[in-house]
């Protein structure tokens, strides 16, 4: 086969190049022969793209290639997309160390930049005068390798992988199916679960299961709190019930506890009573008006309507007790009846009638009420009879001028008292009711208007009574009380539908189910990336061993491949969609004025059922927005959550029933090759090195034979090594640093482990144990850039940076070894990772810690920038085959701004981003 490598007029004349005709009949001799040893074919292609064996070709090489028609006529006609297509996202079946002599320029085209003569096909026809086809030209030699391969391949079932007609390996077929978004659609609209506990009907006759919601605050307030009764249809599980939670109030915090009370036993009066007492103290509370109130006084029956039904009922005092319940208080809500009020004159012993806007009333009945004043539409509680003002009395204005209240009401409201003798009532705005689950304490905000208020009695209209500031102030704590307990029933309602599978003997505090199912967006104390980052490891790590073991002929592309159909957002997103487990995740933050008070029914509160498994049943109350990736994270947290509690076992057992199938049996690695390590390694300074001794030392060939290292008795590189060993140092690095520091802040653990599993931490611990040294290679190229990563290496702080304040990047070959040799120590101790640890630990040291941490550039300006409320841009491009950032953030009116360019984007931006922000920080520090 004669090709003819032809350089452009330009380069001819600088380089004083001639024509240069290469001859490679010695390595191609037929299709067939390229065919039988594709990895010789690949670097006999090497070898056409330089003219000399073995070498790589400047970056600005322009050339023209021609094949000559001999060889094309045997070769279909590819058009460029489907060339390009083939070669970007189908030569992953090729092991990637075939290709690791091409330079930079050849991964470019690999991203589909290609130069395109023609835009059906990236070749030129070559004709004579009489339309005879002699030729094919091409633009650059990288077009013609994508030809050749291309064609070659559809000729050739590679051993690896058998191809479809169309050249695409099977299991890439497969990965686009699980991938496309098209194929599996996912409804955004998820439904939000209320848990079966929470749901009936008011019914007469009703045994309750109560419960004392304990209130211990730790501040001093001129309200006490006092202790809640719930009453609930059914008896909590034991970790339920033993709930305990602090609420941030602004005055400090409030410790809630649950203690079972026993059970009682209610008539339907007494139902009647309870339902209108809570549904009238909630809405005040939330509305701070009177609305729609009459259907709930009105109603002379208990509504039928399946919706959320529970009692909350005030407490009594320790000294009322075994009586639990505040009957006095629920009756409250009897004020508006005449007979009651009757019954109350009849047996008070010194009554002293007020005239209100309900007639004459009892002064002790006023006490302790609440009151709804019509001139301004407010709602009151009543706390104390003013004996010494009346409505002659002088008001004080906002603008220090004085005013009787007969004067003031007159003036601004046009009303004249009639009984302007009376005295005056005492009372307070009604309390609000807030979010105290949040993980910051409510600031308290500026009140407009006073906390006490002079009431003239015949402006209000009472409507409660008696019931005290104390019941009001419990009782606005209630929902955020109410919605935790909805959460944990939520979470453990999940407990109960893994356990209905089979699952014996559960091990996991429902607490911690619910913080799996937790979101950022709730913005409580609590949320799951730190469990997500758990999972996700753990994860990564069975998959990585089960694919290691079961596809042990498989290179890493084609495991990367199988991995990401096991551990892929898509995939975890459609295994949880199955299992219902939308459903069940808190992804939004607690809204008191949407929250379900119990025993209100209405069309806003309607209830769907919804069986979960077997007769296990749950109620949706809405459906929501959802992301996958939510639903994604959320299996994840799980096994996350379930490995921190019950350990690998139950993590497995989770997988399982959510439908991930992974094996941990023990499987000997077979080998496929036999080589003499001692010629090529030193075994015994790379043993004392990583304080373990090898069964089998050739391991120690694999982990460090880059794929430039081809020689006939070693056929392969580190690639599957690493593979495995990336997983099960990502698992260790993270295990260790969750066990090792509990209790840290959610989202610590994945800044943590950031800075502790990267590629600069590996190299940076490679090159101070003089690993690179070992590594074993034939790359002119890579001998360079190691030798400039030690000199960079020598010149960074002595301190651990974890590689974030180089400015330069690391080879990637010496992260990577760091991962081989733990895979290859993981396999040679019997998959033993405890042994992985102890050996690659000291190379890592020193680990990170909470108060050593250093975010990376990019992450800590951004946190600044949000967190300061400052404007950011960041332009990139490309200059001369060099990445390109500029980021520049606008503070206070003063820019700061920084280009910076490299051979790869990550680093460009980290040094971009890190200029800027010494800059930014330097001007903070100033102002």
């Amino acid at each position: 086969m004669n090709i003819l490598v032809v350089p452009t007029a330009s380069l001819v004349q600088k380089f004083r190049l001639s024509s240069v005709t290469v001859q490679l009949n010695y390595y191609f001799k037929s299709l067939s022969s390229y065919c039988r040893n594709p990895r010789f074919l690949i670097n006999s292609l090497i070898s056409l793209f330089v003219c000399t064996p073995m070498l790589e070709p400047p970056p600005h090489w322009s050339r023209t290639c021609c094949l000559h028609t001999s060889v094309a006529s045997h070769l279909p006609r590819v058009t460029t997309g489907y060339s390009i297509k083939i070669m970007k996202k189908k030569f992953e079946i090729l092991p990637r160390c075939w290709l690791d002599r091409f330079s930079s320029t050849f991964t470019s085209c690999l991203s589909g930049k290609i130069v395109i003569l023609h835009r059906k096909r990236y070749q030129n026809e070559i004709y004579t005068q009489d339309r005879t086809l002699v030729g094919l030209c091409f633009f650059c030699p990288f077009s013609l390798f994508f030809y050749l391969c291309s064609n070659l391949l559809r000729n050739y079932q590679l051993k690896m992988e058998a191809l479809t007609d169309n050249l695409v390996p099977d299991i890439v077929l497969e990965e686009d199916c699980i991938q496309d978004p098209e194929s599996q659609p996912y409804e955004n609209k998820q439904p939000s679960y209320v848990p079966a506990e929470m749901v009936g009907s008011f019914r007469p006759n009703e045994t309750y299961h109560c419960y004392l919601i304990e209130l211990k605050p730790d501040f001093q307030y001129e309200i006490p709190v006092h202790d809640v009764v719930i009453g609930l249809k059914c008896e909590l599980e034991t970790d339920v019930a033993n709930m305990q939670l602090d609420l941030q109030v602004g005055r400090g915090s409030l410790t809630v506890s649950l203690k079972y009370a026993g059970m009682i036993q209610l008539n339907p009066e007494q139902v009647r009573w309870c339902r209108r007492f809570q549904v009238s103290l909630f809405r005040i509370l939330i509305d701070h008006k009177l609305k729609d109130m009459s259907e709930v006084f009105d109603q002379p029956h208990l509504p039928e309507n399946v919706g959320v039904e529970y009692l909350l009922l005030p407490a009594t005092t320790m000294d009322q007790r075994p009586l639990i319940i505040d009957w006095e208080s629920v009756t409250s809500i009897l004020f508006p009846c005449e007979k009651f009020r009757q019954g109350h004159k009849n047996s008070c012993v010194s009554p002293n009638d007020l005239i209100s806007k309900n007639g004459p009333v009892c002064s002790c009945m006023i006490k302790n009420s609440l009151v709804y004043t019509p001139h301004n539409g407010h709602v009151y509680c009543i706390v104390g009879i003013l004996d010494d003002m009346n409505g002659s009395s002088l008001l004080k204005l906002g603008n220090g001028e004085e005013i009787t209240y007969k004067n003031y009401f007159e003036v601004n409201h046009g009303i004249s008292l009639q009984y302007a003798n009376q005295p005056l009532l005492k009372g307070r705005t009604i309390f609000k009711v807030k979010n105290y689950l949040l993980s910051r304490k409510p600031k308290e905000q500026a009140r407009r208007s006073p906390v006490y208020v002079e009431l003239p009695p015949e402006l209000c209209s009472i409507f409660m009574s008696p019931i005290s500031p104390s019941t009001l102030y419990s009782f606005s704590f209630m929902p955020s009380i109410m919605h935790r307990l909805e959460s944990l029933l939520i979470a453990g309602n999940l407990k109960r539908m893994y356990s209905d599978h089979g699952t014996q003997n559960i091990s996991i505090p429902t607490m911690k189910v619910l913080e799996a199912l937790t979101t950022k967006k709730c913005l409580e104390k609590f949320h799951y990336e730190s469990l997500e980052t758990l999972g996700d490891s753990f994860l990564k790590y069975a998959a990585c061993q089960h694919l290691f073991k079961s596809f042990q002929s498989n290179q890493e592309g084609s495991l990367s491949v199988k991995k990401e159909r096991i551990i892929s957002n898509v995939a975890l997103c459609r295994l949880g969609c199955e299992h219902k487990i939308p459903g069940f995740i808190q992804d939004k933050c607690f809204d008191p004025k949407t929250w379900i008070v119990p025993g209100v029914v209405s069309a806003n509160s309607e209830l769907q059922e919804e069986t979960l498994c077997g007769t296990t049943k749950i109620y949706v109350c809405k459906r929501r927005n959802l992301k996958s990736k939510r639903v994604a994270d959320v299996v994840e947290a799980l096994i996350g959550a379930f490995l921190s509690t019950g350990g690998e076992i139950e993590a497995i057992k989770f997988m399982n029933w959510i439908g991930i199938k992974l094996e941990f049996a023990s499987v000997p690695y077979e080998r496929h090759f036999q080589v003499q390590a001692e010629k090529h390694v030193n075994i015994g300074r790379l043993e004392s090195m990583l304080n373990y001794s090898f069964r089998d030392p050739s391991l120690l060939v694999e982990a460090l034979a880059h794929g430039s290292y081809m020689l006939p008795e070693i056929p392969t590189c580190y690639q599957r090594l690493e593979f495995l060993g990336d997983a099960v140092l990502d698992y260790l690095v993270t295990k260790h640093l969750y066990e090792e520091h509990p209790g840290m802040s959610p989202g610590l653990l994945t800044d943590m482990r950031s800075a502790s599993v990267n590629n600069d931490c590996y190299a940076l611990s490679a090159i101070k144990v003089r690993l690179h040294k070992h590594i074993l290679h034939l790359s002119p190229q890579l001998h360079k850039d190691i030798a400039a990563a030690v000199q960079n290496f020598e010149s960074l702080p002595l301190e651990a940076t974890f590689g974030w304040d180089s400015e330069s990047p690391f080879p990637k070959v010496l992260g990577d070894v760091i991962e081989s040799l733990a895979g290859a120590i993981f396999v040679d101790s019997g998959y033993n990772k405890e042994t992985v640890f102890q050996s690659i630990r000291p190379l890592l040291e020193p680990l990170v810690t909470p108060q050593t941490l250093k975010l990376h550039p990019v992450q800590e300006l951004n946190i600044i920038v949000q967190k300061m409320h400052f404007c950011i841009s960041i332009v990139k491009s490309w200059e001369n085959g060099l990445a390109a950032f500029t980021v520049e953030v606008e503070a206070n009116g003063v820019t700061f701004k920084h280009t910076s360019t490299a051979k790869d984007k990550k680093t460009a931006m980290k040094v971009a981003c890190k200029n800027v922000l010494n800059s930014l920080k330097e001007a903070l520090k100033v102002l």
